[in-house]
Parts: structure tokens; C-alpha cells; sequence
């Protein structure tokens, strides 16, 4: 254990999200069900030790594809709303499912970027996270692809993960990504490339490196990963990127081993949500 990162097992309310490519297969593109399996108990485990936590989870738009038979992935937009609209559901039957074996509640929470613009939808919002934490159900929020578009989605789940950190007042993000945290460059391309354990202090230096490089295979890429660090840091939680090929990463935070690229909590006391819409 570290000491820069022993104040991570003292975390009451932790934010997981998980994105596409760490919950799917990478050949075929369908749910990898082991894997949410094994998120799902740890999660659940989590909750018994006595922490809140919240899922932000992707794969909606993954498995409607699955559901209605397409082969590739869609590229209109009206079809990637009609594969979530049958992949939310099939998504959040296998999630229940899956909680539900170990006694645990579960709901779900669509949002889009409009919820979080106005101040009454967004104190909806909390008020109902808050509300399903104090009664013991781990909230599984996505963006409702099933309505948003270019012009009032998020882009990513990265950075809905970061918004919601900052609704709810977590203590620690964790972003399950498909690469084992922030590089100098991108390692998938550069063998030079050199990681880095720890951000003190998220700079123009280290957001200029993700605009340099995407750094991830998911949708999001690496520029999506440091705008939620910078939300959720400003936000007053700690943030980490970790490999999500294996799930068991979320103990070895918890517990402060130098896992994942750790971004310092960086409390600003004039933050406001809306700065970062």
C-alpha cells in the first residue's frame, strides 16, 4: 500500500463506470455475461462492507444489436436509438437478474444532458439518488440514447460518471477502461509511451495529452477520461483509471495499491455543474 493512496480505503460512496468495450466481447461485439457476473458480485460486496455505490454503466446500444440481429454497428443515428431501446432493456433484465441472485436492489436511471442543464430536473435528479441510495438500491445510470442526439448527449459515459460523482457527492470515481490508465502517449502505437501512477494536479500539460491521443479503444477515448477527471476532481472526489479486463481491480483500489492512474481530489469551492455542460 502506498501512502499517497491509503486515504482510498477510507471511501463511503463510490461512482464504477464501465464502458462498451470492457463489458462486451471484442470478437463478436455481444455482452461478456461472465464479466458482469463478476461486476455485479463485487459491486454487491461493496454494498455489504456498508459503501453506497452507483453503477454507470454502457452496452445499451452492444446489446440491441444482439437482440435485433445486426451484424456491424449501426451508424444512423435512428438505429443506434432503436438498438437502445431494445438493448436498455435486454441490458437491465441481465443486470436485475444478475443483482438479484445476491439479494440486492437495483434501478435504473436514464439521463440525458438536458436533466442535468435545468436546476429542477437536475434536483430531480439528486433528490432520486439520494433517495434510492438511502434505501440500499445501487442506481445503474446511462444516457437515454433512446432520445439524445449529437446536439444533447454527453459523448460518452465517461463523462455522465463525472457529472453524477458530482450529483450524488461522491468520494471516488472508477473508470473501468480497456487500458491501465493515463500514458504520455498512446502505448497501443507508441512502445515508448511511459504510464503514469498519479495526477496531483490535473494541468493544460496532461489535458493536452489526451487531445493529442485518444489513449483508449472505447468511444470515449483518453480527452473523455481527463474531462472527467476534471469534473470529478473540482467536484471535491478522487478519480481512477484502471484496466477493466479484470474486474477484481476495484478491490485493489479500495484497499490503495498503485493500481490505475489515480487523479487527486482538487476541491474547488466555486464549482458549478453547469461550467462543464
Amino acid at each position: 500500500m502506498t501512502s499517497s493512496r491509503e486515504h482510498l480505503q477510507f471511501k463511503q460512496r463510490v461512482v464504477i463506470k464501465i464502458g462498451s468495450s470492457s463489458l462486451t466481447h471484442s470478437i463478436t461485439g455481444n455482452l461478456n455475461l461472465q464479466k458482469m457476473e463478476r461486476l455485479v458480485r463485487v459491486l454487491c460486496d461493496l454494498k455489504n462492507q456498508g459503501m453506497d455505490v452507483v453503477l454507470v454503466s454502457s452496452g445499451a446500444i452492444a446489446a440491441g444489436r444482439k437482440v435485433l440481429g445486426l451484424q456491424e454497428k449501426p451508424k444512423r443515428m435512428s438505429l443506434k436509438q432503436a438498438c437502445a431501446a431494445a438493448g436498455q432493456a435486454n441490458l437491465m433484465m441481465i443486470y436485475q437478474k444478475l443483482f438479484y441472485e445476491y439479494h440486492q436492489l437495483s434501478g435504473q436511471v436514464l439521463m440525458t444532458k438536458y436533466s442535468v442543464m435545468g436546476e429542477h430536473s437536475r434536483i430531480n435528479i439528486e433528490n432520486t439518488l439520494e433517495e434510492l441510495l438511502g434505501l440500499g438500491v445501487i442506481p445503474i445510470v446511462n444516457e437515454n440514447d433512446t432520445v439524445a442526439t449529437e446536439e444533447i448527449d454527453f459523448s460518452d459515459n465517461d463523462r455522465l460518471s463525472a457529472f453524477v460523482t458530482a450529483l450524488v457527492r461522491a468520494d471516488l470515481l472508477i473508470l473501468l477502461s480497456d487500458i491501465d490508465g493515463l500514458y504520455t502517449d498512446d502505448p497501443t502505437k507508441n512502445p515508448d509511451a511511459t504510464f503514469i501512477p498519479e495526477v496531483e494536479k490535473l494541468s493544460e500539460e496532461y489535458l493536452r495529452m489526451g487531445k493529442d491521443s485518444t489513449g483508449s479503444l472505447g468511444t470515449g477515448g483518453m480527452a473523455a477520461k481527463l474531462a472527467a477527471a476534471q469534473i470529478a476532481t473540482k467536484s471535491g472526489a478522487d478519480m481512477v483509471i484502471t484496466n477493466g479486463a479484470d474486474i477484481e481491480n476495484i478491490y485493489r483500489i479500495l484497499k490503495g495499491e498503485p493500481v490505475g492512474t489515480l487523479f487527486a481530489a482538487d476541491k474547488d469551492d466555486h464549482f458549478d455543474l453547469k461550467d462543464y455542460l
